[in-house]
């Protein structure tokens, strides 16, 4: 008999699937937030049935039970840890660990594709074509690569996982991928996710309006209440807005904090490890304790949402050589301009400011950090140019 105990997301719920594909019967799966794993996992080895392997998958323990799994062993137990998160890495010290967080070919893991790739390895499991596509399509969509490879088909597995139960995702996936065809999506799965996907840009617009900036130890963040849609939700906030660091979203029903980056010198783990959570270089989170709810929630809820820039603008262009106008809260007027020397200039309702840029972009993310500007339209645009040509004319 084997107890597989893994994380309640997508990547989580891929393990239990593929576990449920090579021991049928013989396996009992239990999903488990990051709160609640070791408290299961303790309980588990306190009943000290060593006729059951224990395996731990896309979660780590803490150093209490990995003394407690080591004592298991020695009774005669087994477990097998497989994790690929890089805060886990130090089990790998433990004959039990096994924590990748790269493949050979430097792509990155999942908790799913590692399992897979045991349980294959270890003669539990024969692949199918199915069900090798389901396991990258998780792969994909837990690392975020399925963007950069514009594989939408991974992005909507998840929202299918997140429109039922996991029995019910359990099952319908389960059938599926013992089949040697591809995997797809049914006729009814295929409307319900364009429902969905429709649902989703409208969520992720209302939240664009409501995000706030702030300086947290040194970084910029956006800060968002959410309860849906936080990977996706993460990376737009994060795309629409590359000044900030990186993006943070608040779950107060479910006392969660989530971290997205777009960047890759920006490390949210390390962020998140300092609430007591982790998880990714890009994708992390942590429970909402008193120091988070502090430097979060209290220090965001007297802030304005930042303004959303125009959109589809043709003339007040970001990078034009004719210049870029922004106005701030306050009502100032900046206007980001091409000087000598490559270099960027920037004015203040008209006067020259004494910083310079190197890049346009690092302009920007001066205004937007410090000065919390947004991108005017095109009719403020030229009405900005000619109100410059009218005072030009009046001085000469």
């Amino acid at each position: 008999m084997y107890k597989l105990l893994s994380h309640n997301d997508l990547d989580g719920i891929g393990c239990g699937i593929v576990a449920k594909l090579a021991f049928g019967d013989d396996v009992n799966v239990r999903y488990n937030s990051v709160q609640m794993l070791n408290r299961e996992v303790e309980r588990f080895l306190e009943q000290g049935n060593t006729g059951t392997e224990l395996i731990i998958t896309d979660l780590s323990v803490d150093e209490e039970n990995e003394i407690r799994i080591e004592e298991f062993i020695k009774k005669g137990g087994k477990v097998t840890l497989i994790d690929h998160h890089k805060t886990a890495l130090h089990l790998n010290e433990y004959e039990w660990g096994n924590v990748t967080v790269e493949q050979e070919d430097g792509k990155l893991t999942s908790a799913t594709s590692l399992l897979y790739a045991w349980l294959i390895g270890k003669g539990f499991l024969e692949p199918t074509r199915a069900a090798d596509e389901f396991v990258e399509l998780v792969r994909q969509y837990d690392t975020w690569e399925w963007e950069k490879n514009g594989n939408d088909k991974a992005r909507r597995l998840n929202a299918l996982f997140f429109m039922g139960s996991f029995d019910e995702f359990e099952s319908k996936m389960l059938e599926r991928l013992q089949s040697d065809g591809p995997f797809q999506f049914d006729p009814f799965e295929k409307q319900l996710l364009n429902m969905e996907d429709d649902k989703m840009a409208r969520y992720i617009r209302k939240k664009r309006r409501e995000m706030v900036q702030l300086e947290h130890e040194g970084l910029y963040a956006g800060v968002v209440h959410a309860e849906s849609y936080h990977s996706e939700l993460g990376n737009e906030l994060g795309k629409e807005n590359p000044h900030l660091d990186y993006i943070v979203i608040l779950n107060m029903g479910g006392r969660k904090v989530s971290f997205r980056t777009i960047h890759n010198d920006v490390d949210v783990s390390e962020v998140a490890g300092t609430f007591g959570g982790g998880g990714h270089a890009k994708a992390s989170g942590a429970s909402m304790s008193k120091e988070a709810f502090a430097s979060y929630v209290e220090a965001a809820f007297q802030k304005e949402p930042l303004r959303e820039d125009a959109r589809h603008t043709r003339y007040n262009l970001k990078e034009s050589p004719f210049g870029t106008i922004y106005r701030a809260p306050e009502g100032d007027l900046y206007f980001v301009h091409p000087i000598e020397n490559d270099r960027w200039g920037i004015e203040r309702n008209g006067r020259a400011q004494d910083e310079t840029f190197a890049t346009f972009h690092d302009a920007e993310k001066f205004l937007k950090r410090e000065r919390n500007v947004w991108l005017l339209n095109d009719d403020q645009f030229v009405k900005f140019l000619l109100d410059r040509l009218k005072k030009a004319e009046a001085d000469s």
